[in-house]
């Protein structure tokens, strides 16, 4: 019976390899706009704006402090009430961006802030502007600390992704459970699901490692 089980996960591999492409698309998409919103809000979040330092820390404690289950049903079954309706693939990625954008907004406020005062005063006194001090002074000397954090968070945003099933996004984790649905061999189809996430997140593992080592500090 196995067998038979095992030949009719060979005959659907390829609905599996849509789920991991589907989901591959979701997490390096929304890792590039998590990246960009997250560096803006940490550059902010480091400044001397108290109000805005303080309206970005209630930003991230919501985002940090609840579900993102609860977080990803807001933006596709609330968010239609006040008048944004959106398509499941683009309600992911929203929910995405808002849930990695708080975690790696603290990673990149962190790493400026471990800076010492010496080297703001430093591109002070040289004439620069703000953000050309943050552009071509404070971030390269703070992506030595912000790097490998941020690799290990993009890791774990990849995970993430697998919540995305819960409104219907054809990702693998949907995959996982319509496959069973047709082979009630759960352990076997969710063992491929497994080793397909896996694929998907294990150089970003290793590269994490390597940076650790590369670049501690």
């Amino acid at each position: 019976m196995i067998s038979f089980y095992f030949g009719r996960l060979v005959e659907i591999f390829p609905f599996f390899l849509q789920g991991l492409w589907m989901t591959t698309k979701i997490a390096f998409i929304s890792l590039a706009v998590c990246t960009l919103i997250g560096f803006v809000l940490g550059m902010i979040r480091s400044s001397n704006n108290i109000w805005l330092k303080r309206l970005i820390g209630v930003y991230i404690s919501f985002a940090r402090g609840t579900p993102f289950v609860v977080q990803i049903f807001i933006v596709f079954f609330i968010f239609p009430e006040w008048g944004i309706q959106l398509e499941p693939f683009s309600a992911a990625l929203l929910a995405m961006a808002i849930m990695g954008s708080a975690f790696i907004c603290e990673i990149v406020a962190s790493g400026i802030d471990s800076i010492p005062k010496g080297q703001h005063e430093a591109a002070t006194s040289s004439g620069l502007t703000k953000f050309q001090q943050l552009r071509l002074v404070i971030i390269p000397q703070a992506m030595k600390v912000i790097v490998p954090p941020l690799v290990g968070q993009y890791v774990l945003l990849i995970k993430d992704t697998s919540v995305v099933s819960v409104i219907g996004v054809m990702d693998l984790t949907r995959v996982g459970w319509v496959t069973v649905m047709r082979i009630p061999e759960g352990l076997m189809v969710f063992a491929l699901v497994g080793v397909l996430y896996f694929s998907i997140s294990y150089p970003l593992i290793l590269l994490s490692n390597y940076l650790e080592k590369k670049m501690a500090v």
